[in-house]
């Protein structure tokens, strides 16, 4: 398990195409706000619009970060998704095998780049 006070996060967010999904990935990558993304193939997705039902194609990622970054990647995201209302959704993890939360905290930094 992680040390007290520091820990795991993941943000899920589908995305519309795959170039849109890695550009937002590449971008989080270079500012440090995750350690990786996991960029899924094609997924149907089925949802209530403007009071009717749809569905779509969508490229879901799942994004790895340290707690601390959790606000920040949710937010950047917000800033660099094509959709106007995009569903981005995050939480903490309370659980994380040392090795996994170390290569997190190395990958992401300890502060996030000041340029956000």
């Amino acid at each position: 398990m992680q040390d007290e006070g520091a820990g795991a996060a993941l943000v899920w967010c589908p995305f519309p195409d795959m170039d849109s999904a890695r550009a937002a990935a590449d971008a989080l990558l270079d500012e440090q706000l995750i350690a990786c993304a996991n960029i899924f193939g094609a997924i149907e997705s089925r949802f209530v619009w403007d009071g009717a039902r749809a569905s779509g194609r969508e490229i879901g990622v799942l994004f790895k970060t340290i707690d601390t970054h959790l606000p920040l990647v949710i937010n950047r995201l917000g800033s660099l998704h094509p959709y106007d209302t995009p569903a981005i959704i995050g939480w903490r993890s309370d659980a994380a095998h040392p090795a996994t939360f170390a290569w997190l905290a190395t990958a992401c930094g300890s502060e996030p780049d000041a340029a956000m």
